[in-house]
């Protein structure tokens, strides 16, 4: 009887965890958004390279991109795929070394 309990106050507890991070979460997309209306949210890319022709106007690339997206939709539609299969990566390997630790644990 006391396990149950136990069991559903830990649940009670692993909620409003997840609800505060999930609401943390959302107020820190949202927040910047509200601040900086009129901002443009530009790419390190950019930023590298507009700094250094401000330093060197002469300044050259010594590479080229072999391929260029033909917009900046496909430029971020392969970002957020490229975002996606390492996240996917990661947390397979987490959840795989999680539950083999819950396995040598039953054994």
């Amino acid at each position: 009887m006391d396990e149950n309990k136990q069991n559903k106050a830990v649940k009670k507890h692993s909620l409003w965890t997840n609800l505060l991070l999930i609401t943390i979460v959302i107020v820190l997309a949202i927040v910047p958004l509200v601040i900086a209306k009129d901002a443009e949210f530009g790419g390190a890319d950019d930023k590298a390279k507009d700094a250094i022709i401000e330093i060197d106007s002469s300044y050259e690339p010594w590479i080229s991109l072999i391929w260029e997206p033909p917009s900046g939709e496909v430029a971020s539609l392969l970002f957020a795929l490229q975002a996606a299969l390492g996240s996917g990566i990661l947390f397979y390997g987490i959840g795989y070394m999680k539950g083999r630790s819950k396995r040598e644990e039953k054994n």
